[in-house]
C-alpha cells in the first residue's frame, strides 16, 4: 500500500516568474502530496517576458505514459494546466484514459486566456480543442474568459448570480461533473470562486477581500492547493477555500517586499500558513 498520496501535473516548466510547474511543485509537495510531471514544453521565462525562448515537448508526453504504464505506476490525480499547443491535446487525452484509476481525480484548469482574449500564442480554434480536454475531467477550473469562450457565452465583466449559473452549467454540460469559477464578484470589494455539482444540482461559492493588485501565476496558485487539497481529502468547497485563502495570503505578503515583481507572486514565504492550515 501506497501512503503517501501522488498527483502527476501536466504544464510547462516556465523556469523563471513562478507560474505552472515551478509553483505546483512546491506547493503541492508542501501539502503532503508527491507531484509528479509531464512537462509540455520548457521556457526560458513565463510568456509576459518578451523574447522568451520556448522548447516544445509534445513528442515526450507520449513515451513518457507508455514508460510509466509498463512500469505499473498510477496516480491519484491527474492535474492539467498550459498546454503549449492544440497538437497536445490528443496525447493528453490518451494520458488521461490510460492513467484514470477508481476513486482517483481528473482535474483541468484550462489556462489559454484571460481579461476576455486568448493568450497570443492560441489561434481562435483553441478553445474548441481545450473542451474536449475539460469533456474527460472530473473538475475544471475556469476563469471567466475561460468559461465564456469554452461555452461561447458572452464574456461580461458586469457579473450577476444568473449569469455565472449559466456559465456554470454551460461548462458542466461539456462533461466534468464538478465546475468551480474563478474571478466572480458580486461586490466591489470582494472576489471568489463559484461551484456547481451537476449531479446533486447544488451551487456554492467563497469570497475573500479584492486586493489591488495583479500578478501573474496566481491562478496557478489556486489550482495548485486546491488539486493539492481535494487529494488530501478535503471536501470540494473547503479546498476552494483553502486555495483562496493561500492566494490571498501570498499576494498580502508579496504587498508587503519592498522588492516585489510584477513577474510573480512570492509564495513561498506563505509555504508556513499553508502548512499550518493543512495541520
Amino acid at each position: 500500500m501506497r501512503f503517501l498520496k501522488r498527483i502527476v501535473s501536466i504544464q510547462d516548466v516556465s523556469c523563471l516568474g513562478k507560474c505552472s510547474l515551478t509553483v505546483a511543485l512546491p506547493i503541492i509537495s508542501a501539502m503532503g502530496v508527491e507531484c509528479s510531471i509531464v512537462p509540455t514544453a520548457v521556457l526560458s521565462t513565463h510568456t509576459m517576458f518578451s523574447g522568451f525562448t520556448c522548447k516544445d515537448l509534445t513528442d515526450q508526453i507520449e513515451p513518457i505514459a507508455a514508460h510509466w504504464k509498463e512500469s505499473g505506476l498510477g496516480f491519484d490525480a491527474v492535474y492539467t494546466g498550459y498546454l503549449a499547443s492544440a497538437e497536445q491535446i490528443d496525447y493528453v487525452c490518451a494520458f488521461f484514459d490510460a492513467f484514470r484509476q477508481e476513486g482517483g481525480m481528473v482535474v483541468v484548469d484550462p489556462v489559454m486566456a484571460d481579461n476576455g482574449k486568448l493568450y497570443p500564442a492560441f489561434g481562435p480554434d483553441f478553445p474548441a480543442q481545450m473542451a474536449r480536454v475539460c469533456a474527460k475531467a472530473d473538475l475544471i477550473l475556469p476563469n471567466l474568459t475561460e468559461a465564456s469562450l469554452l461555452t461561447g457565452l458572452p464574456y461580461r465583466t458586469e457579473q450577476d448570480e444568473g449569469y455565472i449559473k449559466e456559465l456554470l452549467q454551460a461548462l458542466a454540460a461539456l462533461g466534468p461533473r464538478y465546475v468551480a469559477l474563478t474571478g466572480v464578484s458580486f461586490e466591489p470589494d470582494k472576489l471568489g470562486v463559484m461551484y456547481y455539482d451537476k449531479v446533486t444540482g447544488q451551487y456554492g461559492s467563497y469570497f475573500t477581500q479584492r486586493l489591488p493588485a495583479s500578478f501573474h501565476g496566481t491562478g496557478d496558485i489556486f489550482a495548485s492547493t486546491c488539486v493539492g487539497g481535494l487529494t488530501r481529502g478535503l471536501p470540494l468547497g473547503d479546498a476552494l477555500a483553502l486555495a483562496a485563502d493561500y492566494t490571498v495570503e501570498s499576494i498580502l505578503l508579496t504587498l508587503e517586499s519592498p522588492d516585489a515583481n510584477w513577474y510573480g507572486v512570492e509564495f513561498e514565504r506563505a509555504i508556513p500558513y499553508l502548512v499550518q492550515r493543512m495541520n
